[in-house]
């Protein structure tokens, strides 16, 4: 490809709403531009590495049996209806009308669409299992779009979904998904993890998601270094201590801490650890027939609460406000505890605060906490003990093989098991080999394409641009003539370099622009293409080309005669 017949668009400057770094390089690199908020153009820089990631995950889910077709983006709302999503789904679903007042929606994910298609296609167990997959463009209306293609509202997405006879054949093409990611973030040049994560409003029973490691990443992962253990924090399970409860040695007293309501603030007030503390968070619960109910959480005073292990517990929930924690406790937050609280205020207490003693909580009273609080004197043994709190860096792992640790990841792929939730609802059945009717079992498996993009980015970038793995650049390689226009020697050295790696399937960008060179190699680097070849007169004249790798700290120089072999095992040819 010659850059004069391409189009370069770079920017020396970033948009100010660009905010994070794969934002402002990817407008600086001319990848994408902006249409709207959340919704971009893929110029065609950004369209060659967008294709390639695509490629590989298209040629992945071929190899591991998946069936490509398209659906329709726009879907008609009854069979959202029929799911019992359209509802459920809220504000990110864009809805619209025909001119028949008929409602529709922008697919942001296609359960309901492919369920309806097999319904209808599939009759006999004798033609299961089956897994379809497209490659194709979603659209959620979220809030407030942001970093690009990272948080966009339109977005290219590969989504498949997969139908079977028996839970177990589920779990078998569950684990080929599982391994048919791998591969392709392994091929994609990405440092990546697979973590156990929630299912959310997909729903189901199982789920994996895999995350781009990059210290910008919104999830928060806990690993363990000595295992294959993985799991998204908010899934992650923090163990009970190991050690049994300590015998009181305390007696409970009641000490002022006047206007010290942060459990950090109490423990430095009275000189203990804040591992010593305790906090009762005060939430309402849904219970049925729309009533509700006060309760207490309580956790250690450096631990946080997690909100999906909580809700688990005790279904739908939300924190109270200060007026209903007064009526309840009588005084305002800040100085709450579970000692000494009407009898109908259900407490749940986390596994780590269930094996405290002579601990601080608050008193129900301005201004004052108590110390040397135990179970079973002070108050009540916990009736309800389980694991509510976020895992922290040191935590023993889960499996039993090391100490968590932490780190940071951008989801750019789910798995999900999802079992008879849309093939139930949608009556999606089959008639199995007693010839009776059998809902089917459902597997559902989604690749953040464009994300990937993105995530690659964050991952991989310098002070000067893009560092693209190989697999993914736009082009592999560039040839930077230096005075292309006024020397025929290096024109000949750079037309017949170029022409050999386009007959070799190399992809090659010549810069037979008109700029400086200097332009030229920002541009390069800014980009992120892997490698590059730099010809100039000053060089021909020694018999040398320069070469220099994109991560590489300096150019070196390779004889004009050895260039081709040198190439050659550069690109892998």
């Amino acid at each position: 490809m010659r850059a004069s017949q391409f189009l370069i668009s770079t920017l020396k400057e970033a948009p100010s709403d660009a905010e994070i770094v794969s934002h402002k390089l990817m407008m600086r690199a001319g990848l994408i531009k902006r249409l709207a908020g959340g919704i971009y153009t893929w110029m065609p820089m950004g369209l060659r590495v967008l294709r390639k990631v695509e490629g590989i995950v298209r040629e992945e889910m071929n190899r591991a049996g998946a069936i490509e077709l398209s659906m329709p983006a726009v879907q008609p709302a009854e069979l959202w209806q029929e799911s019992g999503r359209w509802q459920q789904y809220g504000p990110e679903l864009l809805r619209i009308k025909d001119r028949h007042q008929r409602e529709f929606c922008i697919g942001p994910t296609h359960e309901e669409v492919i369920t309806d298609v097999v319904r209808k296609e599939i009759r006999s167990y004798r033609q299961l299992p089956k897994n379809f997959y497209q490659v194709q463009s979603k659209f959620r209306d979220e809030i407030r779009p942001r970093f690009g293609v990272m948080r966009g509202r339109e977005f290219l997405m590969k989504d498949a979904y997969s139908f079977h006879a028996s839970f177990e054949d589920l779990q078998r093409e569950y684990r080929n998904m599982f391994d048919a990611y791998t591969r392709v973030f392994s091929r994609l040049g990405l440092k990546f993890r697979a973590v156990a994560a929630d299912t959310g409003s997909i729903g189901g029973t199982g789920s994996h998601e895999f995350h781009v490691l990059a210290d910008s990443g919104e999830d928060a992962i806990a690993f363990c270094p000595d295992s294959d253990y993985a799991a998204n924090v908010e899934l992650a399970e923090a163990l009970a201590p190991s050690e049994p409860r300590a015998s009181a040695a305390q007696a409970m007293e009641k000490v002022a801490t006047p206007g010290k309501t942060r459990c950090e603030d109490v423990a430095e007030f009275l000189g203990i650890a804040v591992t010593r503390m305790v906090k009762a968070i005060a939430v309402v619960r849904s219970l049925e027939d729309e009533k509700t109910e006060f309760a207490l959480l309580l956790l250690r005073g450096d631990h946080d609460l997690n909100e999906i292990k909580a809700q688990k517990l005790i279904g739908e929930f939300r924190f109270a406000r200060d007026e209903e924690i007064v009526e309840a406790l009588g005084v305002k937050p800040g100085y709450i505890g579970p000692v000494a609280i009407r009898g109908d205020i259900p407490v749940f207490c986390d596994r780590t605060v269930a094996a405290m003693s002579d601990f601080v909580c608050g008193a129900n009273e301005a201004d004052h906490h108590l110390r040397g609080v135990n179970f079973g004197r002070d108050l009540p043994e916990p009736a309800q003990v389980a694991d509510l709190r976020n895992v922290v860096a040191g935590d023993p792992s889960p499996d039993g093989k090391g100490s968590l640790e932490l780190c940071r990841g951008i989801e750019v792929g789910h798995i999900f098991q999802l079992r008879t939730k849309y093939s139930e609802a949608l009556s999606c059945t089959f008639l199995n080999e007693q010839g009776k009717p059998q809902v089917m079992e459902m597997g559902c498996y989604g690749i953040g394409v464009s994300r990937i993009v993105g995530a690659a980015i964050e991952q991989n970038f310098d002070e000067r641009g893009i560092l693209f793995p190989k697999a993914i650049a736009p082009f592999e390689i560039a040839i930077v003539p230096i005075g292309l226009s006024k020397s025929e020697a290096v024109r000949a050295i750079a037309e017949k370099l170029h022409q050999s790696l386009v007959d070799a399937g190399v992809d090659v960008l010549l810069d037979d622009r008109d700029e400086r060179p200097g332009v030229a190699f920002a541009d390069m680097e800014l980009i992120g293409i892997p490698q590059r070849v730099v010809i100039g007169d000053r060089g021909l004249k020694e018999g040398v080309i320069e070469y220099q790798g994109r991560r590489d700290a300096a150019a070196e120089k390779v004889p004009v005669a050895e260039l081709a072999a040198f190439l050659k095992g550069k690109l892998g040819m």
